[in-house]
Order: C-alpha cells, then sequence, then structure tokens
C-alpha cells in the first residue's frame, strides 16, 4: 500500500480509538455520580459534631443530606463523634 494511502488511514484509526475511548472514559464517570436529589438522613442519636479547627466552633449534626463536610474558617471541618 502507499505511503500516501497509509498515513491518511492511519490518522482515521487513531481519531476512531480516541473517540471510543473517551466514549467509555465519559461513560464511566458519569456512572459514580447520583442522579437526583438525596433523601437526609436522621442521625440524632449518633452525637455527631462538626468541629473547626481554628476557631473551635461546633456544630451538632441532626440531619444528613450531602456528602460533604462544611468548611468554617476557610477550613474543613473535624468530624468528632462524642457518647450520647
Amino acid at each position: 500500500m502507499p505511503l500516501w494511502i497509509s498515513i491518511p488511514v492511519a490518522l482515521l484509526i487513531a481519531v476512531a480509538v480516541w473517540k471510543l475511548g473517551m466514549l467509555v472514559l465519559r461513560s464511566m464517570g458519569s456512572a459514580a455520580r447520583p442522579t437526583g436529589p438525596q433523601e437526609a438522613e436522621d442521625v440524632e442519636e449518633l452525637a455527631v459534631y462538626f468541629v473547626c479547627r481554628e476557631c473551635g466552633t461546633e456544630l451538632r449534626v441532626t440531619r444528613l443530606g450531602q456528602e460533604q463536610v462544611p468548611r468554617h474558617c476557610g477550613e474543613a471541618m473535624d468530624v468528632v463523634r462524642r457518647p450520647a
């Protein structure tokens, strides 16, 4: 096969492989994200607190609706569980 045909064919194959790879990676990444609003979980009996390392502010957790720790003073707060 002449070189002037081989190079465009190789480029087309490379683009097809790249697009297929990106499609697979995007489909795997989208499956990990929640697809809607999550129900809030009642955790009042667990005695969980968020404590700021900088100023000592404490927040008692009664219902969890998100999976991320809040920020106070620009820093993420520590999760502390105390006996009820």
